[in-house]
Formats: structure tokens, sequence, C-alpha cells
């Protein structure tokens, strides 16, 4: 099985989806790892404030620490290889990484008033 692991900076929960001033690169990045659980990839989320001895036990993430400071987080491994730090990608490089089939969509009401080609988050937006 793939498995998908994000070492996450500091965040207010789990995801980074709570409170009044959600970012909504946050809401889609959260909606495209529940998305890729349901394509039977193993997704697990460290959070720098909650297990921060799991980002310096890490050679590869405390590496990125070590060059970067936090401004290299999230960093982004499948089956222990990094692909991206510093920024959240999107469903498509996620997919591509993982070896999971997907198909980009064309623009269609993001349900918060809005077009949007962006997937919703399965908690909603709004």
């Amino acid at each position: 099985m793939t498995t998908l692991t994000v070492y996450d900076p500091a965040m207010c929960c789990s995801t980074g989806i709570c409170g009044p001033d959600v970012d909504q690169r946050l809401v889609n990045f959260a909606a495209d790892l529940d998305w890729l659980k349901t394509e039977g990839i193993d997704v697990t989320r460290i959070n720098i404030s909650n297990e921060p001895m799991e980002f310096v036990n890490n050679a590869k993430v405390k590496s990125v620490l070590d060059s970067d400071g936090v401004k290299g987080l999230p960093v982004i491994l499948i089956d222990g290889d990094t692909r991206s730090q510093g920024r959240f990608p999107d469903r498509a490089e996620l997919a591509g990484w993982a070896g999971v089939a997907f198909a980009e969509t064309k623009a269609k009401s993001s349900g918060c008033g809005g077009e949007s080609s962006e997937p919703k988050a399965s908690t909603g937006c709004c």
C-alpha cells in the first residue's frame, strides 16, 4: 500500500481548517487527502505543534528544517521519499505521486457562491 505522510507547519488543529478565517488552500488539501484515502492510500498528517519529535526523528524532514526552517513545511513524503516541500500540492500532483488515476473536471459551482474547479471539502466551505 502506498503511504503519504504530511509533515505540517504549526496549525490550530490537525487540518488547519478551523476558526473564522479559513485558508481555502487548506480546505482543498484536506479534501484531496480524504479523496486519496478513498483511493486506498494510507495518509498520515503530523503537526509540528503536536509531535515535534517526529520532525526531528525523520532525517529528510530534519534536513528541510535545518536548511529552510519552518518555511520548508509542509514536507510531503510518498513511501518515505520527499515529493514536495514548502507548499500544499494540488490533487493532480498528489494523485500522480501516489499512482492514482485522476481526471480534472470542468469548472463547477463550489457551493459558496462562485465557480471553481477546486474540489470542495466534505465538511463544506461556507
